[in-house]
């Protein structure tokens, strides 16, 4: 929906007139019926006097269409500001401009997200750059008339407040950058050069009309790549009755689109394989031209399912088809086709930051879409704020004219496709009266461990089969990692046991990356997802005393926000808060404890509730694994030499060097190049997967135990050049004279690279300086190696680790 639009001439004049927000103000009232707070309209006359200032200059046609807070259609998003015009092939072409007011931004080790000062305090948000492509993207994807006119859209940022461009420049966001350009303060001939480049005539605003009658359905282009992620995914094959849901539901969807409205829910407990219809229904309906998303409260399942379905980690043109679920309070009814929504017990009544907007989440979805489908269980609501229940389905479906289905998935494909497991956890924990008070005769692998250095065993120990093995944990341990990188968030000194939680690097993607497995992870990012083991740590907050179950959720850190308000029910009505707690903490062990496909080992730092857990077995506990503390042996070289004759030094193949410390060595001599040493090498392998041809990279063996479990002893690795950004968090060859590696590397160390760092004012003229670098080793059982400030230029980062077979 157009909510400003003159031409640049026009635009400027409003400006001069100080009369730019008012008018953006009464339009945005007139076209979409409510008002906007002081800091929103201070914002917009703030950031219209410097796109002022880039457009009044002879460079840039008077007569361009200059578009403000336009409303992307049948959508809530809305771009800042757009100009139109004509390109120097006569083609209508538009430049989308994200604009910010940010004064600093710190790069952050997450594709396409950066930290700032937002809404009174630093907070992770997407990329400006990353932003204003993905309306782009959404445009050109979703938009008919942007395909078939053609409009071409040239995203680009404009930070006109951010003086340092060091970080939100940095070589780590450079695909993001060269698909849309950020621009700080101080660059605005370059943005004003990015206009003139690409609008050499002005269109006053035609061009505008066409986009916003554009009919919305995704492009074929869009469809085909998503059915081609596909093809051929192990993961997302449905059988038995997930086919059977599947077909009803894409049924339904067809049938919503020219009739009555439907809403189909799915009930399904544990392993059902809810998700990997949802998955398929969107691809296909996607296909279909429907205007479809999937929809889950917790980021955890979309963001790992996109990167299981796409293959990469990376941020793409499919986000905007996974999506959170507080965005719907603005979309107006039957916006979009379908509506998928994962974990539907998840959703809240409220949405926003401060949970402040809209009126309930599930009345806000099913109002949005022609058809809703929604799949749930209701025993994995682990929150106070969750409201995700069947009877309110169906309440506000009814409300909303849908007509509503029903169905459920049953047959179970995790926990060894054994609900005799989830029946007897149900009872172990409380959760309900089933007729499976013991193990006896279920084919699943469940062990309580005497100590977490057992259990974290086992995991390292299953996790080395294929990346599926993780530990996780009651949230009863406080985040204090989260602001001091050397501090343990859990600390057994008793059982020299030591690990953080997860958080910090890879968010909600942790469940993926190999190194994860030495951290733990909360119900919060494991919730809707699976691996092969599992192994969870019982908090206080559930304890057995004198064979009764005691749950307490006081005991919980408070960091957790699942109990908020706990305390404050618990003064007003001490038996609701305490029911609700305990179900919530139920839910939660009984959410972890499905986590794992083939087995689940536990651990309680507890006696009497070990001991209770051990008893409900009711069968000989099985042993621990031989192979558990064993060494694992040093894999053979996974390629044969290529010969003497067919080589072209890092063209078709890299050296191999059997030992790290020799190859670190060779390389080292130069530490910032390649000396000539490389080419000596007597063994080169073909190109393996992620190395581009050209690239100077090697291969070594590393021996030792300090990368463990993500390199285990003995694992050939490639190694590529050192990082041109930022180092924080990646997997380094280091090199420093006082560095006495106790794995024999000598002056040379493999380590994770940490880094904090001084950034005087302006006003000082002064350079950035390193105050601490610590070298992290994965395995708790080796000491971090400590640079101090006055060594830190000294400092030679050799090489980086990219992969290891």
């Amino acid at each position: 929906m157009i909510v400003y639009l003159e031409t640049a001439e026009k635009f400027c004049s409003d400006v001069n007139d100080n009369c730019i927000e008012e008018r953006i103000h009464d339009a945005f009232r007139k076209r979409l019926g409510r008002s906007v707070g002081d800091s929103e309209k201070r914002s917009w006359r703030n950031s219209m006097q410097y796109m002022r200032g880039v457009l009044s200059d002879s460079s840039i046609p008077s007569d361009l269409g200059v578009a403000i807070e336009f409303s992307i259609p049948q959508t809530s998003k809305r771009i800042d500001f757009i100009l139109t015009g004509h390109n120097t092939e006569e083609h209508r072409s538009a430049v989308i401009v994200e604009l910010k007011q940010w004064d600093d931004v710190d790069a952050t080790e997450k594709d396409g997200i950066v930290s700032t000062f937002i809404n009174g305090g630093k907070r992770e948000t997407p990329h400006p750059s990353y932003q204003a492509w993905s309306y782009a993207a959404m445009l050109q994807d979703f938009n008919e008339a942007v395909r078939e006119t053609p409009i071409y859209l040239k995203p680009c940022a404009y930070l006109h407040n951010c003086p340092d461009h060091s970080e939100i420049k940095s070589d780590f966001y450079k695909d993001h950058l060269n698909l849309a350009p950020s621009f700080t303060k101080g660059e605005t001939q370059a943005l004003r050069d990015f206009i003139s480049k690409h609008l050499q005539k002005g269109d006053k605003g035609e061009a505008m009309f066409v986009i916003e009658k554009g009919r919305i359905c995704p492009s074929k282009n869009l469809a085909d790549s998503l059915v081609g992620l596909l093809k051929g995914n192990q993961e997302f094959i449905l059988v038995d009755d997930q086919k059977l849901v599947y077909e009803t539901a894409l049924a339904l969807a067809d049938r919503s689109r020219h009739g009555k409205k439907n809403v189909l829910i799915v009930r399904g407990g544990p392993g059902t394989g809810k998700s990997v219809v949802a998955i398929n229904l969107l691809v296909e309906l996607t296909k279909r031209k429907h205007f479809a998303q999937y929809i889950s409260k917790n980021s955890a399942p979309r963001e790992v399912y996109k990167a299981k379905l796409t293959g990469t980690l990376s941020k793409s043109r499919f986000d905007k088809l996974f999506t959170g679920s507080g965005g719907y309070h603005e979309v107006p009814h039957n916006t979009f086709d379908t509506l998928i929504v994962d974990e539907a017990h998840r959703l809240n009544e409220k949405s926003g930051l401060y949970a402040n907007l809209g009126e309930n989440q599930i009345k806000e979805i099913t109002e949005a879409a022609k058809c809703t489908i929604f799949f749930i269980d209701e025993d994995q609501r682990i929150h106070f704020k969750d409201i995700g229940r069947v009877d309110a389905i169906q309440e506000w479906a009814s409300a909303a004219g849908a007509k509503v289905h029903e169905l459920e998935l049953a047959s179970q494909f995790r926990c060894n496709g054994s609900d005799g497991y989830l029946a007897w956890l149900d009872n172990t924990l409380g959760v309900r009266l089933t007729a499976n008070p013991t193990l006896e005769g279920i084919d699943y692998e469940f062990r309580v461990c005497d100590s977490p250095q057992e259990l974290r065993e086992e995991i390292v120990s299953r996790n080395a089969e294929r990346n599926r093995a993780r530990m996780v944990a009651g949230y009863c341990w406080k985040w204090v990692s989260k602001s001091k990188k050397n501090l343990w968030d859990f600390d057994f000194p008793d059982s020299n046991f030591q690990a953080k939680w997860n958080l910090s690097t890879d968010g909600m993607l942790w469940i993926l990356k190999p190194e994860s497995v030495s951290e733990i992870g909360c119900i919060h990012t494991c919730q809707g997802l699976e691996v092969d083991y599992v192994g969870v740590i019982l908090g206080p907050d559930f304890l057995i005393r004198d064979d009764e179950i005691v749950t307490d959720a006081a005991k919980r850190a408070s960091s957790d926000k699942s109990v908020s308000g706990y305390k404050k029910l618990l003064k007003s009505n001490s038996a609701e808060a305490k029911k609700r707690g305990d179900e919530i903490i139920k839910n939660t062990y009984r959410t972890l404890m499905t986590r794992g496909q083939r087995g689940c080992f536990i651990w309680s730092p507890d006696p009497e509730t070990r001991e209770y857990f051990k008893t409900a077995i009711g069968r000989e506990q099985s042993p621990a694994r031989a192979d558990v503390v064993k060494v694992i042996k040093p894999k053979p070289l996974p390629f044969d030499p290529l010969p003497e004759h067919e080589r072209e030094f890092f063209v078709n193949c890299i050296p191999v060097f059997p030992e790290l410390r020799i190859a670190a060595g060779s390389w080292g001599e130069e530490c910032t190049g390649f000396s000539q040493s490389l080419e000596a090498a007597d063994l080169w392998i073909p190109l393996p997967k992620r190395v581009r041809s050209g690239q100077r990279a090697f291969v070594a063996r590393v021996n030792g135990h300090s990368m463990e479990p993500l390199v285990p002893d003995g694992s050939w690795c490639v190694f590529g050049p050192p990082p041109e950004g930022s180092r924080q968090g990646k997997n380094l060859i280091v090199w420093h004279a006082s560095i006495k590696d106790p794995e024999g590397l000598g002056q040379y160390t493999l380590k994770r690279w940490r880094s904090n760092k001084h950034v005087p004012s302006d006003e000082s003229h002064e350079t950035w300086e390193h105050t601490e670098i610590l070298l992290e080793p994965l395995n708790p059982a080796y000491n971090e190696i400590r640079i101090s400030p006055d060594e830190a230029d000294s400092v030679k980062v050799v090489a980086e680790l990219m992969r290891f077979f």
